[in-house]
């Protein structure tokens, strides 16, 4: 049951991309500020609800979270497109609608919110939108950037005029050519320019992506408060470095309690079961492989890793989004591979990670390094072997390889190699790598844990967090 409503004026408007990894953090986030009594008007495009309505059937998507005393409304927007566009196919083209169109729409909804009988009060927007400080601005509210990302990327991205300033991104020749290694961000310890996400390290930096970071990480710096889905512990410098420039507030992880029942869940896609399968198998003997619900992977490269996961001899699962190529391939294993691994491997469209993870059959995870799922496996205990694809994940798997010990990588370089693969999964998987990796995880694990508590940093940053809030509308005297 929620606790006693004690604000009664604070009003959330929660505002995720329509991304699987940015929806469930905000999710949690929503359940947490309704579980101190506030009211959270959580807002998804008609796109993304038509696609969580069509992966299962739901008599509505919070009624399990207001069956729980949490006042949690729901609206939907367009993003400028119609449900037949193909969103995936053409993500430059989505994405320059959401930089120029999608702002008139979150628009339109908060000023319609501002008429109701009990207004909003704060914003809540993902740090990559690029228009939070304007409508929060025009109405009036209280501006939180909300990251769901690593501290470590948040800091880089922060100080991208001293990545441009240093020829680490987007340098006048338009390429990156300074190879050294970056050793002047405030909070960062020395990186390698390869471990950069890996937009900053592309060359062509007119690309819609770029537009995007450079304006969203202006106007980021606008915002009252940044909230953060990471522990103070496990990245100390780069939130305290972030602290220095404006309120930052380090209150993850944001994941659900108990994994096996959330009470909310927006999966784009429909789950398949597979706990029989499970069941079946040896304690710590599968292997867990996901590339994520966003990035696509050629042809050749799943081709390589399915040999490798046939000659490992392994027992695994694989989540292969239908459209992990292209929505228009969808004939992407080797011929034979099902019948091949038979029992063996297991490959679906897509599963609950959470609880497969959380299973004790599991003892590794073959992932793409998102920070949700990196999250996931710690907290599960779980090993990773690393194979990150796009944006953050290529500095996530510093973090995880590098500095924390808890993972390995897939391939040591850019192209992969089924032998690589087969013998990299088989000694990852066989016993002592394995053992070392999951003393590490545990270690982490036990950070995660002991700042969920009633007196750990992220339990204690959110409720300064909250008081800081309600102070700022106090002091502006914004009644409602």
């Amino acid at each position: 049951m929620a606790e006693k409503r004690t604000y009664q004026n604070l009003h959330f408007i929660i505002i995720p991309p329509p991304f699987q990894g940015h929806i469930n953090p905000s999710i949690q986030l929503s359940l947490k500020l309704a579980a101190k009594g506030f009211i959270i008007t959580f807002v998804n495009t008609h796109s993304t609800h038509n696609q969580i309505t069509k992966s299962r059937k739901l008599d509505g998507i919070f009624a399990g979270a207001r069956e729980s005393g949490f006042d949690i409304r729901y609206a939907t927007i367009s993003d400028g497109f119609p449900l037949s566009f193909d969103r995936s196919l053409n993500r430059e083209q989505f994405m320059e609608g959401r930089l120029h169109v999608f702002p008139a729409h979150v628009d339109e909804l908060v000023g319609n919110l501002m008429g109701s009988d009990l207004p909003p009060t704060c914003l809540v927007v993902d740090t990559f939108s690029t228009w939070g400080s304007t409508i929060a601005n025009k109405y009036g509210l209280v501006y939180i950037s909300f990251w769901t990302q690593p501290a470590l990327v948040l800091t880089l991205l922060y100080h991208l005029d001293l990545l441009k300033k240093n020829g680490h991104y987007g340098s006048n020749e338009g390429c990156n050519e300074n190879k050294d290694n970056i050793d002047y961000v405030p909070g960062v310890g020395a990186i390698k320019p390869s471990d950069l996400i890996s937009f900053l390290q592309e060359t062509d930096t007119t690309k819609i992506m770029h537009r995007v970071i450079d304006k969203a990480f202006t106007d980021v710096k606008k915002a009252d408060y940044i909230i953060c889905n990471t522990v103070d512990e496990l990245e100390p410098e780069p939130i305290s470095a972030l602290n220095e420039k404006q309120p930052t507030y380090a209150i993850g992880p944001l994941f659900p309690s108990l994994f096996e029942q959330p009470i909310v869940e927006m999966n784009l896609w429909s789950e398949s079961e597979c706990s029989q399968w499970l069941d079946s198998k040896p304690r710590g003997s599968v292997l867990y492989a996901s590339f994520g619900s966003y990035a696509h992977i050629n042809r050749k490269r799943i081709r390589e890793i399915a040999n490798g996961l046939m000659l490992s001899e392994v027992n695994f699962i694989w989540v292969l989004r239908p459209d992990i190529v292209s929505s228009e391939v969808t004939d992407f294993l080797p011929d034979g591979f099902r019948e091949n691994v038979r029992n063996r491997g297991l490959v679906l469209p897509w599963c609950k990670q959470n609880a497969v993870l959380s299973h004790s059959v599991v003892g590794g995870f073959l992932t793409h390094c998102g920070w949700n799922s990196i999250l996931e496996s710690i907290w599960c205990g779980v090993p990773m072997i690393c194979f990150p694809l796009i944006a953050d994940q290529t500095t996530n798997r510093k973090l995880v390889v590098d500095d924390w010990k808890i993972g390995i990588n897939l391939c040591e370089g850019e192209l992969v190699c089924s032998n690589e693969v087969a013998n990299k999964v088989k000694d990852f998987m066989s016993g002592a790598t394995s053992r070392d990796l999951k003393k590490g995880v545990e270690e982490i694990r036990e950070k995660l844990e002991n700042a969920l508590l009633s007196n750990g940093s992220s339990h204690t940053n959110f409720d300064k967090f909250i008081e800081d809030v309600k102070g700022k509308i106090e002091k502006h005297k914004i009644t409602r």
